[in-house]
């Protein structure tokens, strides 16, 4: 990164997951920007929170691990999710509606963090209510114009909150696009063409919307960082898991992160598999990283 002015940004949900041992800070953007300061990178989340004591209390959370926050109240209640954690320690959600971060406002202090954001990266879940949607459109109209600056657009297809129209246009403004291998399926068959395999899939999503990069995650078979002429592939560690809540967010960050660095991309896809195996090894979504991981 070129300078301190320049930020990382998670922006949508910011929420509990209510999981069978307690509940736990959850939400994409706030995992992606707390990983992302574990590398020492300037970040914060965006969000919005209600006026009740689970949302003082993820203020409190975020402020103790020393993540930036922009995070908005407002007269929604916080954003909770039930979790249940399959015997193979695969999450399956229940995410409640017209919560706090299906309101997040665009205000001036937002508009000033886009002008100096140097990545953010946003979800389809966030877009489900037009007020939220309608922020993260203007916030990414208002970053700086530049061909350095990474837009990465993370799919996330929870309970049927997301529409074609969503994905298309989030597509469209996403210089990188990540999206696992269930997603794809169901955004081929969206898109139309669900009968080819899912390399050539990632392929014509690279074309069509011009993208620098697409990052296919395959679970225990493995991910890919799809380039204009190059792939890269990284098998998954074998480790024991204790669940899988946020370790996609994690990937995600440590290879931003490395990229923002100046590692190549088969280095930072290198270290994001692996930062994202150790995240699966933790409960909950924000464990601390070893050094040897960051630096």
């Amino acid at each position: 990164m070129k300078s301190n002015n320049e930020v990382v940004v998670g922006m949508g949900e910011a929420l509990w997951d209510v999981l069978p041992e307690g509940k736990k800070i959850g939400g994409a953007p706030a995992n992606f920007a707390y990983h992302v300061s574990q590398f020492g990178l300037p970040s914060c989340v965006v969000s919005a929170i209600g006026a009740d004591a689970l949302g003082k209390e993820i203020v409190e959370n975020f402020t103790s691990k020393g993540l930036n926050q922009l995070i908005a109240e407002v007269p929604y209640p916080t954003g909770t999710v039930q979790v249940e954690i399959d015997p193979a320690g695969v999450p399956q959600y229940e995410i409640k509606e017209n919560v706090a971060w299906d309101n997040i406002p665009y205000t001036a202090l937002l508009e000033e963090l886009a002008g100096r954001t140097r990545a953010v990266c946003f979800g389809s879940l966030a877009q489900r209510n037009v007020v939220s949607r309608t922020t993260i459109n203007r916030f990414l109209d208002a970053m700086p114009e530049s061909n350095d600056n990474l837009v990465v657009f993370d799919v996330n297809l929870r309970q049927g909150f997301y529409t074609k129209e969503i994905l298309c246009n989030s597509m469209k403004r996403c210089n990188i696009l990540k999206i696992n291998d269930e997603e794809l399926v169901t955004v081929s068959r969206m898109f139309g063409y669900p009968g080819i395999d899912l390399q050539d899939k990632c392929w014509i999503l690279l074309g069509k919307y011009n993208l620098k990069m697409l990052i296919l995650t395959c679970g225990i078979n493995g991910s890919y960082v799809f380039t204009p002429g190059n792939v890269s592939f990284q098998p998954t560690p074998k480790v024991e898991v204790a669940d899988t809540v946020g370790a996609g967010d994690s990937f995600t960050a440590a290879f931003i992160a490395s990229l923002l660095r100046g590692y190549s991309v088969a280095d930072a896809h290198s270290r994001a598999v692996r930062v994202s195996a150790f995240v699966c090894t933790r409960k909950g979504a924000m464990p601390e990283l070893p050094a040897d991981l960051t630096d």
